[in-house]
């Protein structure tokens, strides 16, 4: 996964962290996360806050799914 693979990020974190509401995560946290996943290999100074938006947006449309 690379940082412009907003809807798998989101996916695999939402299956990782099922229990935490995305929108109370700060980007920097955010960005440690998507850094730790298993199958993330991009640059991690290639994130930005447009890019860590569109996760976290995902990342929150999933969690609103399985609530």
């Amino acid at each position: 996964m690379k940082w412009i693979d907003a809807e798998d990020i989101g996916i695999a974190l939402a299956e990782k962290f099922p229990n935490v509401d995305p929108l109370t995560i700060r980007f920097t946290d955010l960005r440690e996360r998507v850094l730790a996943l298993d199958g993330f290999d991009d640059d991690p100074k290639a994130s930005n806050e447009p890019k860590l938006e569109a996760i976290q947006m995902a990342w929150h449309e999933e969690w609103e799914d399985a609530q």
